[in-house]
């Protein structure tokens, strides 16, 4: 048994949703027994791009859907094979048992294949999380990284808590710990899912990422709160509350939040192409690209390039700032 318990309360909060919650999971669980494989693809489609999202990638969930599908798509390489990775990570979920280490560095290993230099071990360096220039989160050495996995593994194998409270009591803990180098937060909420799966199958189909990638404002400051407070229970309670409005809305069967807020966020951009979102996408990240750079980004020609800029800039969705030669693009 485990000795190591994570620092957390059992607020009267945080049972009420847990009540709730098991109430909904009724209904749920009768509604997803009748639900058709598609609508349980489309729910695995929005909870993979939600979750890539809230790391920057750029796809929608048209261009997620059209590579499930096997078709081709125009968008940067990086952010396609974040995609497939994801895609075949949740395909290999149901094989893993959420304390074992060796599906935890497989599951490591499927989602950063060919995105970073150690795939599916465990850092060797310290690191911390920046947003903007600022720090906000030193993790642990590298030298305790592996201990401190092995704690919360057998923490997680042998505790009997509620799944909903363990669940998200690992995933800030994963988080705290970041024990890769690079894909922690996507390996975190992919066990979350994982542990309330082994649970209840059906809840492997429940999009929770969806809201937590439009709020995901409030589930960084809340991650620096519990790290400040060294106790994670305002995390467990955020977590709770995603589960509980991503099981309302499936029953309710109303569009959901991230739908309304992507129809939002696209009304900049409804006149434009696919191959322009794209090329907006690279040149937020990198505005000193240039158009031979964005060309082997893309696979297309220099010429083709040259035309999807100047339609940007026509559009007012694209500025160049300088001269054509050490200048930069300004999106809009």
């Amino acid at each position: 048994m485990s000795r190591y318990v994570p620092p957390f309360t059992i607020t009267p909060g945080i049972l009420n949703q847990v009540i709730e919650i098991g109430e909904l999971l009724g209904h749920w669980a009768a509604q997803s027994g009748r639900n058709s494989p598609l609508l349980r693809k489309k729910n695995r489609i929005r909870t993979i791009q939600a979750s890539l999202a809230i790391e920057h990638n750029s796809l929608t969930t048209e261009q997620v859907t059209a590579i499930v599908e096997g078709k081709r798509v125009l968008a940067p390489l990086k952010d396609l094979q974040e995609v497939r990775n994801a895609i075949k990570a949740y395909e290999a979920m149901p094989r893993w048992k959420s304390h074992r280490i060796k599906d935890l560095l497989e599951a490591h290993r499927i989602l950063t294949y060919g995105l970073v230099d150690q795939p599916g071990q465990l850092r060797t360096g310290d690191v911390g999380i920046y947003r903007d220039t600022r720090l906000i989160h030193m993790a642990p050495p590298a030298s305790r990284v592996a201990s401190l996995i092995d704690d919360l593994l057998a923490w997680r194998k042998s505790t009997d808590l509620h799944p909903l409270v363990a669940s998200s009591v690992f995933h800030y803990e994963f988080e705290f710990i970041h024990p890769f180098a690079d894909g922690n937060g996507r390996m975190g909420r992919l066990w979350q899912t994982l542990i309330l799966s082994e649970w209840r199958a059906e809840l492997a189909w429940l999009p929770v990422e969806t809201i937590v990638h439009y709020q995901q404002e409030r589930y960084y400051q809340v991650l620096g709160e519990c790290d400040r407070a060294s106790d994670c229970t305002a995390f467990v309670a955020f977590m709770l509350a995603a589960v509980h409005k991503a099981l309302v809305e499936g029953l309710d069967g109303r569009q959901s939040v991230s739908e309304e807020m992507s129809e939002q966020m696209s009304e900049k951009s409804v006149m434009l192409t696919e191959a322009e979102r794209c090329v907006l996408a690279l040149l937020a990240e990198r505005p000193e690209l240039t158009a031979d750079a964005l060309s082997s980004a893309l696979r297309v020609s220099p010429r083709t390039v040259e035309r999807y800029l100047h339609s940007l800039q026509q559009k007012n969705r694209l500025e160049r700032v300088g001269a054509k030669k050490g200048g930069f693009w300004r999106v809009k």
